[in-house]
């Protein structure tokens, strides 16, 4: 038998998927596969394109979830899941994509960002030989925190002082620094908070995770969002920010800390990040690899 693919049925194949991609979990993420929890951060973000979800592509046999190919949070862009018994079918799954999942630019031309890890050089040799390119500036880092036992403390300056979203679920507090500390300009707009909510509705997301640094005067002004992978047991680190106003004082730093205590006190080990920026890796976050971004456009069809 071989697999057969299918489209992604929304809501219905969302556990399906989730479990899949616990199932393939390896220490370390050796593969690169995605880890459930940014497949579920992805899903109730609200920049994630729902209408395109039967777009996704699932292959099965007997029954069973083999391989999925999908994009993060809109066309133009394609990951691929599979389970190492099927590394075969990446061929496929990048013809999938390229007929599926383009995207397009402004000036109407179709194009495609395929991510494959750096250490799969056969995939790669199949991107060169299908005219992609590197595209640096779109690569997807993957660092790992360790987590200590005991925990040194978590220190910030007079005046602020660390909570959860289980003590202090203001959508709208939530909604401010998030949307100045990704540096949009201005105040957020009046229904910021309904997104905040949608990012909550996730069945594994815990307010009790989610810290806030909050100011004397009350406002938030750093966030650091933590997920726990139930079945693994480790932490997943997003999203994190610092209002500009409050930045270099150690308060995102601190968010981010504690998160990670709280996920190292149910059970986790370790914490991994999406990124190899200096700022975590200030903090005790080691690079383990890269997803290569691999770009295409392509002909007027």
């Amino acid at each position: 038998m071989t697999a057969q693919m299918r489209s992604c049925v929304g809501p219905v194949d969302f556990p399906a998927i989730s479990d899949f991609l616990y199932d393939l979990y390896q220490s370390n993420n050796r593969d690169g596969n995605w880890f459930q929890p940014i497949w579920e951060y992805a899903y109730t973000h609200p920049w994630f394109d729902e209408e395109a979800v039967p777009r996704i592509g699932i292959w099965e046999e007997a029954g069973a979830m083999v391989a999925v190919t999908l994009y993060e949070l809109r066309l133009g862009e394609a990951f691929f899941q599979i389970h190492p018994a099927y590394v075969h079918l990446k061929p496929e799954m990048l013809a999938y994509a390229e007929q599926h999942l383009t995207g397009t630019t402004g000036q109407g031309k179709r194009y495609l960002k395929a991510y494959v890890n750096d250490s799969d050089t056969a995939f790669e040799h199949v991107l060169r030989s299908r005219g992609y390119e590197k595209e640096p500036a779109s690569h997807r880092p993957m660092s790992q925190f360790v987590i200590p036992d005991p925990f040194s403390p978590i220190c910030l300056p007079d005046g602020f002082r660390l909570k959860s979203l289980a003590d202090d679920n203001d959508l709208a507090k939530i909604d401010r620094v998030l949307w100045r500390g990704f540096n949009h300009p201005g105040e957020p707009p009046a229904d910021g908070p309904k997104d905040r909510k949608k990012m909550q509705s996730g069945p594994h997301f815990r307010k009790d995770l989610a810290i806030v640094v909050e100011a004397h005067n009350g406002a938030f002004v750093a966030f650091g969002g933590l997920w726990f992978d139930p079945v693994n047991r480790f932490g997943y680190v997003e999203p994190v920010a610092t209002d500009p106003d409050y930045r270099r004082m150690g308060l995102g730093t601190a968010a981010v800390l504690e998160g990670i205590r709280r996920c190292g006190e149910i059970g986790a080990t370790v914490a991994y990040v999406g990124t190899d920026m200096p700022f975590y890796l200030a903090m005790g976050f080691k690079k383990l690899f890269t997803l290569n971004c691999w770009i295409r456009c392509f002909s007027s069809d």
